[in-house]
C-alpha cells in the first residue's frame, strides 16, 4: 500500500477505507497528516474562521456504580459523606452565573445513581427548561439513558422522547471511551457497551437531538482499536444521514488522564495516557477519516492551550468552550483541575495566535458572532465569576442523599 496514493486521494476529496486510513496511522509521517487533515479541513469547513461555545458543564451527582477504572470523581454509594445530588437552588446558581458570563447552553451529565427515580430526570430538565428558557439542555450521555432504561424499563426512543417533550435538546457524547469491547471490558466492564452506545446516539439522531461523538485514547489499545472506532462512528453517521438526519455534528477526542484512579495505580500506569505528537496524530486521523462529521474540535482542558493551537492546524476547526465549571477530568488531573475555565478572550487570544479568527457559535454550530478583527471585540462578556458580585459562587456538593433533590 503507498503512502503517497492515499494522502493524494485525501488531497482530492475522497474518501479512504478502514485499511488505509490504518496504514497511514502506522505509517504516515506526522506533518504529511497534518497537511491532508488540513485539507480535509478546508473541504468540509473553508476559510480561517474557528469557532467556540460559551456553556458551563454541570454534574447533578457523583454517586455512580460503574466502578470505571479511569474515573477519580464518583463516590459508589449515597451514604458516603462526599456523595451528592445537586439541589435545584444550586444547579440554578450555577445556570444564572452561565447565563451571565453569556453561555447558551449547559452540559449536564452525572453518574450512573441507583437512588435517583426515572422521574428526577423528567422533573429535572422539565424545571431546567421552564426556569432558564434561555439556555439550551444538552444532557446524559448515552451510558445514563441506558442507565435509566434499566430504572424504568423505558425504551431508549421512549426516554429520549420524554427527555425532549419536556426540554431537552441535545445528548452528550460522554462515555463514549474506545467504541471497541475488547478494551471496554478491561476499563469499565460495568458501563454501556458498543452497540448500546451506538444504538442510542442513533436513536437521537432520529428525533433530531443535537449530538456529539468522542473518543478517548491512551487505554494501552492498539491502533486498530482506535480505527474500529473511527469505522464505527463513520457507519452509523452515513445512515443517520441517509435517513436525513444530522447525526453527529462534532468530533472530539483527548488522552485518558489517570491521576488518582485506578488505572494510576496500576503496574501500567506509566504506558497510559498519550503524548501531544500522539494526540496531534489521532486529531489528524479523526479529521482524514470521519470525513462526515462536519466539524474537529481541539481539547484544550486535557491537552493544554498551546497544544489546542497546534491542534488548529492538524484539522480541528473548533476550539471547544469556556469550560465555565469542569469536574470529571480535572478530578483525574487534568489541566482545568487547576485552572477550569478559559474565558472569551483568552479564547480569542489563543485562535488568533494559532493564525485564525474567532467566532462565537451555538451547539449546533450556528454562527452567534464572528470576531474577524480586534476592533469586533470592544464588549466581549465577563472573564469570570468574580466580575459579577451579584452571584454568590456556590459549594459543588449540594448535600448527601435524596433530601438535597428538593426544589
Amino acid at each position: 500500500m503507498n503512502t503517497q496514493n492515499i494522502l493524494s486521494k485525501i488531497q482530492a476529496g475522497e474518501r479512504i477505507n478502514y485499511d488505509e486510513g490504518l496504514h497511514l496511522y502506522e505509517h504516515a509521517d506526522l506533518l504529511d497528516l497534518g497537511e491532508a487533515a488540513n485539507a480535509r479541513r478546508q473541504q468540509l469547513n473553508p476559510g480561517e474562521r474557528v469557532t467556540y461555545l460559551i456553556d458551563r458543564n454541570i454534574n447533578y451527582t457523583n454517586v455512580c456504580v460503574t466502578d470505571c477504572q479511569f474515573c477519580n470523581f464518583y463516590t459508589p454509594k449515597s451514604s458516603d459523606p462526599k456523595a451528592y445530588v445537586n439541589s435545584k437552588e444550586i444547579l440554578g446558581h450555577k445556570i444564572s452565573e452561565a447565563l451571565a458570563l453569556g453561555a447558551t447552553r449547559i452540559l449536564m451529565q452525572g453518574g450512573h445513581n441507583p437512588d435517583l427515580p426515572y422521574e428526577y430526570y423528567i422533573d429535572l430538565v422539565g424545571w431546567i427548561h421552564q426556569t432558564f428558557p434561555a439556555i439550551e439542555i444538552d444532557a446524559f450521555s448515552p451510558s445514563e439513558i441506558e442507565f435509566m432504561g434499566q430504572v424504568s424499563g423505558k425504551s431508549w426512543l421512549e426516554i429520549l422522547t420524554e427527555l425532549k417533550s419536556v426540554g431537552l435538546r441535545g445528548l452528550p457524547g460522554g462515555g463514549g471511551e474506545i467504541l471497541d469491547d475488547e478494551i471496554r471490558e478491561r476499563v469499565s466492564p460495568k458501563k454501556i457497551k458498543t452497540d448500546n452506545w451506538l444504538g442510542v446516539m442513533e436513536v437521537a439522531h432520529s428525533l433530531d437531538l443535537t449530538t456529539t461523538a468522542t473518543m478517548v485514547i491512551g487505554f494501552r489499545e492498539g491502533l486498530r482499536h482506535r480505527m474500529n472506532h473511527f469505522q464505527r462512528l463513520r457507519e452509523v453517521q452515513d445512515r443517520s444521514l441517509a435517513k436525513g438526519s444530522r447525526g453527529f455534528n462534532a468530533f472530539i477526542s483527548w488522552p485518558v488522564q489517570i491521576e488518582n484512579t485506578p488505572l494510576g495505580r496500576s503496574k501500567f500506569s506509566a504506558e497510559y495516557g498519550a503524548t501531544p505528537n500522539e494526540y496531534l496524530r489521532h486529531s489528524a486521523m479523526a479529521r482524514i477519516f470521519l470525513d462526515n462529521i462536519p466539524h474537529l474540535a481541539a481539547s484544550w482542558p486535557t491537552m493544554g492551550a498551546k497544544v489546542g493551537q497546534v491542534a488548529l492546524h492538524f484539522g480541528a476547526d473548533d476550539f471547544g468552550s469556556t469550560m465555565i465549571e469542569e469536574n470529571v477530568v480535572s478530578a483525574a488531573g487534568a489541566p482545568t483541575k487547576v485552572s477550569p475555565m478559559m474565558s472569551v478572550a483568552e479564547i480569542h487570544r489563543q485562535v488568533r495566535g494559532a493564525g485564525f479568527y474567532p467566532a462565537q457559535r451555538d451547539s449546533s454550530y450556528n454562527i452567534v458572532r464572528e470576531y474577524r478583527s480586534l476592533a469586533d471585540e470592544g464588549d466581549l462578556p465577563p472573564d469570570t465569576l468574580s466580575a459579577m458580585p451579584d452571584f454568590i459562587p456556590l459549594p459543588l456538593v449540594g448535600g448527601s442523599g435524596r433530601d438535597s433533590m428538593a426544589a
